[in-house]
């Protein structure tokens, strides 16, 4: 009798650890699973920028960005110091040094930080002038943030989140568009 009583005890245990392997693997796959950071991309001080700048090519010139991270996951993201890089047409024309920063799970954080252009790279592109002319500059700026996520204070995760934002600047209203798109690879 006691040997019967033994094995219904372990297969209820059995099945209970199945429910609960199948439950953590659901939560996991659906509420849990990682999603993309919403980043979006704004430079300010435009209204400081004059084209004249253009004719002293041996400077660089800084160019403010605010950059707002959502984070919409259940775990917090924690990434050191990195540097993005601004392109025009595939020649990179400045960097974009970004600080560690930590973004708890379901919040956001706002980062201010500059554009470095190389001025020099930049005129020297031949596209620049007929962009120019054609009253907007487009850029587009790429940035790798390798770090850990943390979820729960239990799980730690290696992940990197890669950003790529497209900004086009109109040079009559100063005005800036930008679109960008981030992806999280665990």
């Amino acid at each position: 009798m006691a040997n019967k009583g033994l094995k219904i005890c372990l297969a209820m245990a059995l099945v209970l650890m199945i429910i609960v392997i199948i439950l953590t693997v659901a939560l996991f796959l659906t509420v849990f699973k990682p999603k993309e950071p919403n980043i979006m991309v704004q430079p300010v001080g435009l209204e400081h920028f004059d084209l004249s700048l253009l004719t002293n090519l041996t400077s660089n010139v800084s160019l403010g960005m605010v950059i707002t991270v959502e984070n919409p996951n259940y775990g917090s993201f924690e990434y050191p110091k990195a540097t993005g890089y601004v392109n025009f047409h595939d020649t990179i024309v400045g960097e974009v040094p970004i600080e560690g920063e930590s973004v708890p799970a379901r919040d956001q954080i706002t980062v201010n930080t500059s554009a470095n252009f190389m001025l020099q790279k930049l005129v020297a592109n031949s596209k620049f002038w007929s962009d120019i002319l054609s009253g907007s500059l487009n850029f587009t700026s790429t940035a790798a943030l390798p770090g850990k996520v943390h979820m729960f204070k239990i799980f730690k995760l290696k992940a990197t989140v890669y950003c790529t934002c497209d900004f086009s600047i109109n040079i009559a209203s100063r005005n800036v568009d930008s679109n960008c798109i981030s992806k999280i690879k665990l």
